[in-house]
């Protein structure tokens, strides 16, 4: 044990020769008992002894000037860190019983009566030293425990957390192979009815009849395959935030009935009762993802609705939002599921003999491009067989704002000429062929190296440039066809697979006018193609 640590023993008396011979004596057993000896002339000095340490036992002559020892003894315990520590008064005069009083009153552990007896003195001494040493061993051991308590108690929070964690990941896993099964059994069912089809076109024999009916098997599973496809890409590209919105005004009114009318027109809502309250309600959107949005918001409404059931779409203005409500009263989402409902891989009750099918990824899509739009999509149910409501917020628009495409701005485009610079041979080569057909001039090159020296050959209206290219990449063609006088003013329109903020600004420094995420759909490039030069939106 440190100096420091040793347990300390306080003598006050106001007698130089009293307190040194005091002192003294506990002093020749103080390398034995392991303690130190400090003392004090008077109250005060004792007082701010205290202040600075802590004590063993104190030895406090009772007869002082000034503060005596019972004055001493009651402002020492006053004070609550020295509250505990014993006191042994020392007096000359035999105290009666009214003194005896008055000192345990104060505080007094014992009473001493000089001429001090050494053995007594050293005895009652060693009984306070080691009471000292034992409860600094117990607060030692205490901390010690409080800090592995501390520690077990960090330790068991982690074992929790990760307890959870794996309970999570083992859910979204089940919930993953759940989809992986039903996205096997959604693409076996039109992969069967085209291999049955076309196995019967190849028989001899088939009638007219047959072969046509055949035909139309194989283009409707073709495109309900298509579907399938498209769902994935479009949740995978929401996901990873390569959606870029082609925004304009629009009446999200006009926009669901035209969905509902396909709904009809293809007899999916045969059967259900459709009830309709569509205010006119503005906002600045992409068409194509609007149109995705209310689409499945519609198709899950028949899909968990059994047929004869009612499915009620609204559109209204609530403040500074346009709500889109559409409410069923199909079979409801159980309470559990329904925090969830709008997580990836995650869907109700999956039954094979469900009549409409599906992945059941619609809903994470929806979140995805609502939010895409600065939105919010919330979900409500009662539970099981008690329908659901699906609600849409979106930033109200200015309707006074819309502005008209000019008629027949579109007819500008096929007069200009175009440069596709792509080293897809297949994909080049269906693109060219696509342009044309609108009647779009059309040169091509494999590469970077090619595609700049025609286009200082042949000076087009506009190019198509891929990023990955060989030689020398979309990024440096950019640069290079900006860098000359006669190449500077041609429309660059980049095509790349890589669609958040940085690629589209990386782009746009390059020299760009314009940056499309492949695989690029054709009226969204024939509607910028169509676009006077300065005004696509990038």
């Amino acid at each position: 044990m440190s100096h420091s640590d040793k347990p300390k023993i306080l003598v006050v008396n106001d007698d130089p020769a009293s307190l040194l011979a005091l002192t003294s004596l506990l002093e020749q057993w103080a390398d034995e008992s392991n303690y130190e000896v400090l003392s004090a002339r008077s109250g005060q000095d004792a007082l701010r002894q205290v202040l600075r340490n802590d004590f063993a036992v104190i030895l406090l002559d009772v007869n002082m000037p000034g503060m005596d020892g019972f004055e001493t003894a009651e402002a020492i315990h006053q004070r609550p860190r020295s509250a505990d520590i014993p006191i042994i008064f020392v007096t000359a005069f035999l105290a009666d019983e009214i003194d005896r009083l008055k000192a345990y009153q104060r505080g007094a552990a014992d009473f001493m009566f000089t001429p001090v007896i050494p053995q007594v003195l050293r005895a009652k001494v060693q009984v306070f030293v080691a009471l000292a040493m034992k409860n600094e061993q117990l607060k030692r051991q205490a901390e010690k425990l409080s800090q592995r308590t501390t520690e077990l108690t960090a330790t068991n929070k982690r074992l929790v957390r990760e307890m959870e964690e794996r309970r999570a990941a083992e859910a979204k896993s089940s919930a993953k192979d759940e989809f992986l099964a039903m996205l096997g059994h959604e693409l076996r069912n039109p992969l069967s009815a085209i291999s049955s089809a076309s196995s019967l076109l190849g028989m001899p024999g088939v009638g007219a009849e047959s072969s046509g009916r055949a035909r139309m098997i194989i283009q409707r599973q073709t495109q309900h395959l298509s579907r399938i496809v498209d769902d994935l890409l479009d949740l995978s590209r929401a996901m990873s935030g390569k959606i870029l919105l082609s925004r304009k005004r629009i009446d999200l009114a006009t926009l669901v009935a035209a969905c509902l009318d396909t709904f009809r027109a293809t007899g999916r809502t045969a059967g259900y009762t459709i009830s309709t309250d569509l205010q006119p309600g503005w906002v600045d959107g992409d068409c194509t993802r609007l149109e995705q949005i209310a689409t499945n918001l519609i198709d899950n409404a028949l899909k968990y609705t059994p047929s004869g059931g009612s499915i009620d779409i609204g559109i209204g203005a609530e403040g500074g939002d346009i709500v889109l409500t559409v409410r069923d009263s199909g079979v409801g989402i159980a309470p559990d599921l329904l925090p969830h409902v709008f997580d990836v891989f995650v869907q109700g009750a999956i039954s094979i003999d469900r009549s409409q099918g599906g992945l059941g990824i619609g809903l994470s899509l929806v979140r995805r491009l609502v939010e895409l739009h600065g939105g919010a999509v919330s979900a409500s149910s009662e539970g099981n067989s008690s329908g659901s409501t699906f609600q849409i917020r979106m930033p109200r628009a200015d309707a006074e704002a819309m502005h008209e495409e000019p008629a027949g701005g579109a007819s500008t485009g096929a007069q200009q000429t175009i440069l596709l610079i792509e080293d897809n041979d297949d994909g080049r080569e269906m693109m060219a062929t696509m342009l044309e057909s609108f009647g779009y001039p059309v040169f091509q090159a494999r590469d970077g190296l090619e595609g700049v020296r025609i286009a200082g050959d042949k000076v087009p209206d506009v190019a198509l440039v891929d990023i990955g290219l060989p030689g020398i990449d979309g990024y440096e063609v950019a640069r290079r066809l900006r860098a000359e006088p006669q190449t500077r003013e041609i429309r660059l329109i980049a095509l790349t697979g890589y669609g958040l903020a940085e690629d589209q600004q990386r782009v746009l420094d390059a020299g760009f006018d314009l940056h499309l995420v492949k695989p690029v759909e054709l009226e969204a490039l024939l509607e910028q193609l169509a676009e006077p030069a300065g005004q696509a939106a990038n």
